[in-house]
């Protein structure tokens, strides 16, 4: 669609309709924007094209505006079912979705990160190394990883002359029910995936259900970087090339699972009986059909020899061994070190480049934080509520820390009342099992479910006297202990980030004057 002087009607003005105006102001068109919200409804979020060429037709009728323009552009938001998407097909009016404008535009490697945990961690860790690497990456970091964030990602980052403007590669987080939404449209060199658990109960509540969307979106030509120690995730789009990567037997693996969850427990060739080799949590291990000898794939990019406490790791390809420093203190982690090693390999990197740049690269804060204050060391930890897999690996990592912990839960959702109707099932879902712990001496529940939290705990075996319960967060924060050389855990979710962050200050400043009355005192 040639749009030097031609007038486009951008339906849906979300973010991405605010970037795809502005890259058709960009090449000489008039936008004309439609939405069926007024224009006050919008707040501040218009104001880059006012006082540009944009026609603001906000809450008019987008048919009755077909006749003045000669093309559309529409959200990821708007059905295709849409009487104005019907209308211009009947009228023979070009029409073009923000997502495939976007991707028609992009140059260079495209790479897509999926699953249900870490993908925010991988592909911020992978757009970090590759540009110390040298790259200009396009990554929707700030943004959301659904359709509209990639759209608005990719439509800032391009021009309408098919140039990407200071972006060399492009790394995309996609949500896993994105997929079937974001792949029509976009064909990315490499997906990597993750993981596939059980996620959130109000939208993931099941890893077959995710996997099935994945499957029947992903392109044929995508190449597959898979973890061969899922086999949920092993299983995805059968007919796509791939690679795998995984994690070698560690000292802590079990044969039998300890988790509530454990969603693997049958062939899933035959349906036979699977027996684990090993297993490292919930159904990620090694595992093969004791009816018709299916397995679990061999990895291409296996980590070997990991001494977390040491720092170190090898990759095993090809049967040589490579060196690596971990960045991490977790086996989840290591993981994500390990997906963003594979993708690189197979975009021709050496393994030692690539352990020089990944040794300069951090695990995002926002996820995990560690920080002296005073007497204690404070570590904000990213604890997704209403996903009981992320919340029981949160927790199993603070039980396997040396040392003593203190933890405050504070993991409710900000859209939480409190009623009776607010499903708490996840809560049994999760390993709780792990905070009862001897090295955990304190559990502070907060928010609207303190009581429910304190509830769980007790059924989990936390004795009494290691709980307290307040819902105010900022009266949590003085009922921590802070005792000398203790630990101090704020798990959080999503939507309580901000929150957390402002209980975190509160709790060095508490952590600082302890230590300066117990200095006083001595």
């Amino acid at each position: 669609m040639k749009l030097a002087n031609k007038r486009i009607l951008v339906v849906g003005m979300a973010r991405s309709g605010v970037a795809a105006a502005q890259l058709l102001l960009e090449n000489g068109a008039t936008p004309v924007l439609s939405d069926r919200k007024p224009e006050d409804a919008f707040g501040g979020e218009l104001d880059a094209l006012r006082g540009t060429a944009c026609e603001f037709r906000l809450a008019e009728d987008p048919v009755r505006l077909l006749s003045e323009v000669d093309g559309l552009v529409i959200s990821p938001g708007v059905p295709i079912d849409a009487p104005v998407v019907l209308a211009a097909k009947e009228q023979g009016i070009p029409m073009v979705g923000e997502l495939e404008l976007a991707w028609s535009l992009l140059q260079g490697e495209v790479l897509a990160i999926s699953g249900t945990n870490g993908k925010t961690t991988v592909s911020n860790l992978l757009a970090d190394t590759l540009e110390k690497a040298g790259h200009r990456v396009l990554i929707n970091r700030a943004g959301s990883n659904v359709a509209s964030g990639i759209a608005t990602a990719l439509l800032k980052g391009c021009d309408l002359a098919g140039r990407v403007k200071d972006y060399d590669m492009a790394v995309l987080e996609v949500d896993e029910r994105s997929s079937v939404r974001v792949y029509p449209y976009i064909t990315p060199d490499y997906i990597a995936v993750t993981n596939l658990f059980r996620d959130s109960i109000m939208r993931n509540a099941h890893a077959d259900f995710i996997a099935d969307i994945i499957s029947r979106s992903v392109p044929a030509a995508s190449k597959l970087v898979l973890n061969a120690d899922d086999l949920i995730s092993c299983g995805l789009a059968p007919e796509n090339p791939r690679v795998y990567f995984g994690i070698d037997r560690l000292p802590t693996d079990t044969v039998e699972c300890v988790n509530h969850i454990n969603d693997v427990r049958i062939c899933p060739k035959c349906a036979g009986k699977l027996r684990y080799e090993y297993r490292r949590y919930h159904h990620i291990g090694r595992a093969v059909c004791q009816d018709c000898g299916f397995h679990s794939p061999d990895s291409d990019y296996l980590a070997t020899n990991v001494d977390i406490p040491g720092g170190a790791m090898t990759i095993r390809e090809d049967g040589k061994e490579y060196p690596y420093t971990l960045i991490c203190d977790s086996v989840f982690n290591v993981y994500n070190m390990v997906t963003v090693i594979a993708v690189l390999r197979q975009l021709g990197y050496a393994h030692d480049e690539i352990a020089r740049v990944l040794s300069q690269s951090a695990i995002t804060e926002s996820r995990h934080n560690v920080e002296r204050a005073g007497n204690v060391t404070l570590v904000r930890e990213m604890a997704k509520d209403k996903n009981a897999l992320a919340c029981s690996r949160v927790f199993q990592y603070i039980a396997s820390r040396p040392g003593k912990k203190e933890v405050m839960l504070l993991m409710n959702s900000l859209t939480d009342v409190p009623h009776w109707s607010e499903n708490v099932c996840w809560f049994y879902d999760t390993d709780f099992e792990y905070l009862a712990d001897e090295s955990i001496v304190r559990v502070v529940c907060t928010g609207l479910r303190c009581e429910d939290y304190k509830l769980r705990c007790l059924m989990a075996g936390v004795p009494e006297d290691r709980l307290a319960c307040a819902v105010d967060e900022h009266d949590a924060a003085a009922m921590m202990a802070y005792e000398p050389g203790d630990e101090l855990y704020v798990l959080y979710g999503t939507d309580t980030l901000e929150l957390a962050y402002q209980v975190y200050d509160q709790m060095k400043d508490i952590a600082r004057s302890r230590a300066a009355e117990q200095e006083v005192q001595a």
